[in-house]
């Protein structure tokens, strides 16, 4: 089965998050996630589910990163956070969405819907 890319969509707000966003759901690819990689472009995010806490150690960039619940609603925005670093767990995640960072800059907020498709 080849890499499934799907469009993040923010439904509360009407716009696209991510045109390209890579779905990471099996133990390997949320192991791997974005580590050996450079960056992301703008339209990018990688979607890693089920996922309640990330961690950079090993990257290269710093990303910005949403949260979501199943149904979902954003639980919780980090914006650029840098390599090396940890994020909370999130009780209420059932997975994140990673991006560039500085991809967001305020444009999705806690309590915002995230629909995917493909």
């Amino acid at each position: 089965m080849g890499e499934r890319i799907l469009i993040a969509f923010n439904r509360t707000r009407e716009r696209t998050v991510a045109a390209k966003t890579r779905v990471a759901d099996t133990p390997a690819s949320r192991a791997v996630g974005l580590l050996g990689r450079d960056g992301l472009g703008p339209e990018e995010g990688l979607w890693i589910v089920p996922c309640a806490m990330i961690h950079t150690v090993g990257m290269r960039f710093p990303i910005d990163v949403l949260f979501l619940d199943r149904e979902g609603r954003v639980r919780r925005v980090i914006s650029d956070l840098k390599p090396w670093r940890l994020s909370p767990w999130v009780w209420a995640a059932h997975s994140v969405l990673e991006l560039a960072g500085g991809t967001l800059r305020g444009s999705v907020q806690a309590g915002d819907r995230i629909e995917f498709d493909g």
